[in-house]
């Protein structure tokens, strides 16, 4: 059973807040800004309350505050001045750093507390792009410096995926655009469907019609989806399968099985293509590298 990470390092402070190490120590010795605990070895630790201290005062840094006048609030005084700086140039600070908490504390009220206020200031398109695409870098960052568990990724992954749902029921009318299909999949053991979700989005509220297949998809599947629209555009986002030995195979694979007749494309899209020899690609297979590349395109 994985046990939840609710103590930190000074390392996870900075991978957590982005504020080095070393300038932690110093602010911890020369201000007094965080108390941390100290184990029957005598070896430090911080607790969740530490780490909400240290984002609200790294806001308040980022915003011109210096160390020495944040030393002299009180306790009660910080998270009020964070509240009174909020604006449009920092929302996407604060919202991320409460993410953060809400995640580490996987506490679901304060996530849609913080969704719901930034949502009445930006369109449901800016949150995800400008807010919850950076999160969800940082929250894979984290994950691979063993900062947080794999549960607090979940968590916070299945909060995303519940708004997306919600949002692309209110798009997910009859289509306006009948010149092309777009079927999303994901392919064999690639589970990492966020992304695909979201631009599922984006192409039914553009008025196109989508398949969404979802996740873990093989090859013969596709074929057998295909035959039923007369012109298709595959739609897949890979992130980490194929793996970077295999997505050359993949991709000649797809030129083979699919794109045997004129009315087929692909479009792929995820950082694995990194590694895709570039030669194998045809006028029919199309390579994105971000989000709104694809967006752009439909």
């Amino acid at each position: 059973m994985e046990v939840v990470k609710n103590v930190f390092s000074i390392k996870d402070l900075e991978n957590l807040s982005g504020i080095k190490a070393h300038t932690i120590r110093i602010w911890e010795k020369r201000y007094n800004i965080l108390e941390p605990k100290r184990t029957d070895t005598n070896i430090r630790y911080y607790d969740l309350h530490c780490l909400q201290k240290l984002l609200n005062i790294t806001l308040l840094h980022d915003f011109g505050y210096k160390i020495s006048k944040i030393s002299t609030y009180s306790e009660e005084q910080i998270p009020i001045l964070v509240n009174e700086i909020i604006t449009k140039k920092t929302v996407k600070h604060h919202a991320i750093s409460s993410f953060k908490m809400a995640m580490m504390d996987f506490d679901q009220s304060m996530f849609m507390r913080v969704y719901d206020e930034i949502l009445g200031e930006k369109s449901f398109r800016e949150v995800f792009n400008e807010i919850l695409i950076p999160l969800m870098n940082e929250i894979g960052l984290l994950w691979q410096t063993d900062t947080i568990s794999a549960a607090h990724e979940h968590f916070l992954t299945n909060l995303i995926k519940q708004k997306l749902v919600l949002h692309t029921e209110k798009v997910q009318l009859a289509p306006t655009k009948t010149d092309k299909v777009f079927i999303l999949y994901l392919p064999s053991n690639e589970i990492h469907d966020l992304g695909l979700m979201y631009l599922n989005y984006e192409i039914l509220a553009k008025g196109y019609k989508t398949i969404y297949l979802g996740e873990n998809v093989p090859i013969n599947s596709l074929k057998d989806v295909k035959v039923y629209f007369d012109k298709v555009v595959f739609l897949s986002y890979l992130t980490v399968e194929p793996n970077k030995d295999e997505i050359d195979n993949y991709v000649q694979t797809l030129k083979k099985e699919i794109l045997n007749d004129d009315n087929t494309e692909i479009w792929l899209t995820g950082r694995i293509l990194a590694h895709l020899d570039q030669k194998i690609i045809n006028d029919k297979i199309t390579l994105f590298y971000s989000i709104p590349d694809i967006v752009n395109k439909i």
